[in-house]
């Protein structure tokens, strides 16, 4: 599915002598993970600024998330006590935002290799998220000088989260030469090895305590099932995440090895989702196969427009469009992940009652239906 649950960590939590600064996050990954970046491409066509999205999010108005409430990195950034990193084209980046709240390069429709996605017309790449990063550095070093910089960058957090659109707005359309260029199998090795890469890179730039995070099930997400003949899961699609998944493990586990001083875990997911996906109610959701926000019976909408139809209860829908989950799915992974790797408040140290969901607002009126 589209689905890369973001999940960060936060090792190291001692303030950088000189100016104090925070510990902060540096977030590298694809729609799932956008906080407002492709809203500021404005020839992207991996959008989301039109209602509904953001409907149960502050005001209630789009602000770049592909979704209707919050992600899964904000999520986790608010239960363990951390700033949520700004999107790098947010208008009020700047060096004392970077240093009070790290930076969030994640754009929809990106992938690890350069040509993902490609008909999204602008998008940022992994490798281009890291020439993002360097430039982000140079901001830093002109600012404190290269030792308190280096110390600033090898005390954060840094999150990798991509690797769904290599496959679904890749590998798995023929119109990608990379489609017939591979077998399953070799193109999963061509993502390991530019993956290996752009973590080297990172890991040159101060990366020490690094996430990378898994695949879920991608044949379930609703675009798949819509694709189907049957409305059932692709099963290529979600076998392929499985390969993905065990191939990372294995070249996270051996770069570790070899580069020093490095701390890099993976984060397992598909277990959790392709549960939740098929044992719905087990979550307290009533609704794994289709997109709350919906253009009426018409599949596949691809996105979520003023014209949509929304369901009446977003809290009882895994997903909120064709290809991402609500904001109450997205909470439901958070608290599973932190859970699973006992991650504590940054403040004092000590595990924080569960940050409660947004009240959902209401559905418009003439837009609401029950599915």
């Amino acid at each position: 599915m589209k689905y890369l649950f973001v999940l960060l960590i936060v090792l190291g939590l001692n303030a950088i002598d000189s100016y104090d600064c925070k510990i902060v996050q540096f977030i590298f990954g694809d729609s799932l993970s956008d906080v407002g970046n492709n809203r500021n491409l404005p020839r992207s066509l991996a959008q989301a600024n039109l209602p509904f999205y953001g409907i149960d999010f502050g005001n209630g108005l789009p602000n770049g998330r592909f979704t209707n409430g919050r992600t899964v990195s904000d999520i986790i950034s608010d239960k363990i006590g951390l700033p949520r990193p700004v999107a790098f084209l947010d208008p009020s980046m700047n060096e004392d935002v970077i240093l009070a709240n790290g930076v969030n390069y994640a754009s929809g429709g990106g992938g690890i290799l350069n040509e993902t996605g490609g008909y999204f017309i602008q998008k940022f790449s992994l490798w281009k998220q890291i020439e993002l990063f360097q430039g982000t550095q140079d901001v830093i070093v002109a600012k404190l000088g290269k030792k308190e910089a280096d110390k600033f960058f090898r005390q954060a957090g840094y999150v990798v989260s991509l690797g769904s659109n290599d496959f679904i707005n890749n590998y798995l359309m023929p119109l990608y030469s990379d489609s017939w260029k591979y077998t399953d199998q070799t193109f999963v090795d061509y993502l390991m090895e530019t993956l290996e890469s752009q973590l080297r890179v990172l890991h040159g730039l101060g990366a020490r305590k690094l996430m990378v995070f898994g695949l879920g099930p991608m044949g379930c997400i609703p675009l798949q099932r819509a694709l189907s003949l049957d409305g059932k899961c692709q099963n290529k699609a979600s076998s392929l995440a499985v390969r993905f998944n065990k191939a990372a493990t294995t070249m996270l586990k051996d770069l570790e090895t070899k580069l020093p001083n490095s701390n890099y875990k993976f984060g397992e997911a598909y277990d959790l989702v392709n549960d939740v996906i098929t044992n719905p109610q087990k979550y307290g959701f009533d609704n794994s196969d289709s997109p709350c926000c919906s253009f009426y019976r018409i599949r596949p909408a691809l996105t979520c427009i003023p014209a949509s139809t929304l369901c009446k209860d977003r809290s009882k829908y895994v997903f909120w469009d064709e290809y991402h989950p609500t904001d109450k799915a997205n909470e439901l992974v958070a608290n599973t992940l932190i859970k699973r790797f006992d991650f504590m408040r940054a403040d004092d140290g000590t595990s924080d009652a569960p940050s409660p969901s947004p009240d959902l607002a209401p559905s418009p009126d003439d837009k609401s239906i029950t599915n």
